[in-house]
């Protein structure tokens, strides 16, 4: 990957999964389970909490600073990954 992917829409699909869509289309549900370790995620293991996310310009973020690199969103191998018409 040359560039840096940039989050454009992301939707709460249950547990700890949201489904995510990046500029260039692809869209993809990400199990974020696998991010939740470390004192900056620890607030993230409530699910109210957790549904508390938003975009922060680029990725998905949380209101106390949490975020996920959009690279790692994009790159991860999860669930309904998938090409939008452009």
């Amino acid at each position: 990957m040359n560039r840096i992917p940039c989050v454009t829409k992301a939707e709460y699909r249950g547990g700890y999964r949201i489904h995510v869509t990046f500029d260039d289309n692809l869209e993809k549900t990400v199990d974020f389970r696998r991010y939740l370790k470390g004192p900056v995620f620890e607030p993230l293991k409530d699910l109210k909490y957790f549904q508390r996310f938003f975009l922060d310009g680029w990725t998905v973020a949380w209101p106390n600073g949490a975020d996920i690199a959009p690279e790692e969103l994009y790159e991860s191998a999860d669930i309904g990954t998938e090409r939008g018409a452009a």
